[in-house]
């Protein structure tokens, strides 16, 4: 079938949104570390509720963009591209229930001071919420990854993109070290894979989207780059 015209523009919107809005949560994460007065202290306040509603804005825009890689990928890889777009399903539905009951019902609860709230709707470790956000990010996050990874091979722009995502999921199944010892330091090992690197292979992917020649009713689009990158 090839790459459809709206699949790229698909991809290559939330790729770009994808980029924007981790710009946004990177900035905000580390203003919201430096103004903590121990690193013990969890964030709070309004970088607290910006970096909530980022996150619930770019885990539906990851599973859009795996939407796009599997249309991308081609014929032999689409058994990987397709089980990536699986797990980041998984992410995008577990983060987004966790961190909207914490926005939500959390905030409520935090406010009456209920009881053992911290140990069910708080990101201080040990808590369900904070439980259930780590397989989302460590574990699925990580997987999809992986095997989105797997789809990219050839040129040098897909080859990079594949490089820096087995990268990111690494360090995001990494980031599973803190869990084992009790340390929620090492998490940041994660972070850095879904926080940090993440944004940069949307950017790439838009890069490789903008160079694909997309196919349409009427044959290919004006689009003057192979598709291979």
């Amino acid at each position: 079938m090839g790459f459809s015209l709206s699949a790229r523009r698909l991809g290559i919107s939330a790729a770009a949104g994808i980029v924007l809005l981790g710009l946004g949560y990177a900035v905000t994460l580390i203003v919201g570390l430096l103004s903590l007065q121990s690193p013990q202290q969890p964030i709070g306040g309004w970088y607290f509720l910006i970096l909530e509603l980022l996150i619930l804005l770019v885990a539906p825009l990851a599973v859009v963009l795996m939407v796009a890689v599997h249309a991308w990928a081609p014929p032999e890889a689409k058994a990987y591209s397709l089980t990536a777009l699986v797990f980041m399903g998984v992410l995008s539905g577990l983060t987004c229930s966790v961190h909207f009951v914490i926005l939500t019902v959390g905030r409520q609860i935090a406010s009456a001071d209920l009881t053992r709230s911290a140990l069910f709707l708080s990101f201080k470790w040990p808590s369900v919420a904070y439980a259930l956000d780590i397989v989302a990010w460590d574990v699925f996050f990580g997987l999809a990854m992986l095997f989105a990874a797997q789809a990219f091979s050839g040129g040098r722009l897909a080859t990079l993109i594949r490089i820096l995502m087995i990268t990111s999921g690494v360090l995001a199944l990494a980031g599973l070290s803190g869990v084992v010892v009790g340390d929620m330091q090492l998490r940041m090992i994660g972070v850095i894979g879904y926080a940090a690197m993440f944004p940069v292979v949307a950017l790439l992917l838009a890069i490789l989207f903008m160079r694909t020649e997309a196919v349409t009713s009427s044959g290919p689009a004006d689009v003057t780059l192979p598709r291979e990158a």
